[in-house]
């Protein structure tokens, strides 16, 4: 039987790692875990919601995985802080840090209280900017990876979620020059735009007013599934890729808004008019 050297090598880079999450609770975070777990990375996983993060913690530990868990609301800088240094007292060192904590909202700018987009802001772009600060230093060390999950609504204004994809976009262009400032010194960014994802986004999206949604107004069955963005996801990282676009949904908006910006800004618009008691009026 032969053997693959590249193979092996790349087996055991990926086994030795030491990876961060945030928004690991739920959703692509949850996934993420469980996926760099199975690899036999080691983890360090953050979310708002202790009990949960328990639950994944100890899910990971019974199936022989390592993991330790900080409760971390990314908008408290020194929660951010406490998440790193949580890693390095456990592991040592740093390797990966991947920020995956968001909410969404569903609103007109027209209607929606400020503080909504206040709030977007924070824990999408502030929450990526104070863990990526803490981490810089640590994942510079190991030429490591600091990846940012986005959103088509970080490649194409989204009509009713104004603070969301104006969220988004700040994160890619602080990620895009991270990337470019720190390109002698090897640190790899990696930027990825899931399409729909089937998760709790949508039920936990903020209204006008800042309450949580409930309910998801899209066909959660038709969508890629968590699990499936945490192997893209992977697997990107891994190849050290900048950039990827998920979905064939997304792939098309990525293409349709370089060349057809007009006609897609109205196929947009329609598709979200349709929704249940959509916004746009």
């Amino acid at each position: 039987m032969k053997i693959n050297i590249l193979t092996i090598v790349k087996k055991i880079l990926v086994k030795d790692k030491v990876v961060i999450i945030t928004g690991a609770s739920s959703g692509i975070g949850e996934a993420l875990a469980y996926e760099f777990a199975q690899k036999g990375s080691k983890l360090v996983i953050g979310a708002r919601n202790q009990e949960k993060l328990s639950t994944v913690a100890s899910s990971i530990q019974k199936s022989g995985g390592e993991v330790v868990f900080a409760e971390t609301d990314v908008t408290i800088e020194n929660d951010c802080r406490n998440l790193i240094l949580t890693a390095i007292e456990n592991y040592g060192r740093l390797d990966i840090l991947i920020n995956n904590a968001g909410i969404s909202m569903r609103a007109v700018l027209e209607d929606t209280d400020l503080k909504v987009i206040k709030r977007l802001m924070d824990v999408n772009f502030w929450g990526t900017v104070y863990c990526t600060k803490y981490a810089l230093p640590y994942i510079l060390e190991q030429k490591g990876s600091i990846v940012g999950v986005s959103s088509i609504a970080g490649i194409i204004g989204l009509p009713a979620r104004t603070g969301y994809s104006a969220s988004k976009f700040a994160m890619n262009g602080f990620l895009q020059s991270l990337r470019t400032e720190n390109i002698k010194k090897k640190l790899h960014v990696l930027v990825a735009y899931p399409g729909f994802t089937a998760s709790n986004i949508r039920t936990t999206s903020l209204s006008a007013t800042g309450t949580s949604q409930g309910e998801s107004p899209r066909d959660e069955s038709s969508m890629m599934s968590a699990e499936e963005v945490a192997i893209h996801i992977y697997n990107a990282i891994k190849k050290r890729k900048n950039k990827i676009v998920l979905t064939r949904q997304g792939k098309l908006v990525s293409a349709m808004c370089k060349l057809f910006p007009k006609i897609l800004a109205n196929m947009v618009y329609s598709n979200f008019a349709k929704e249940p008691d959509s916004p746009l009026k």
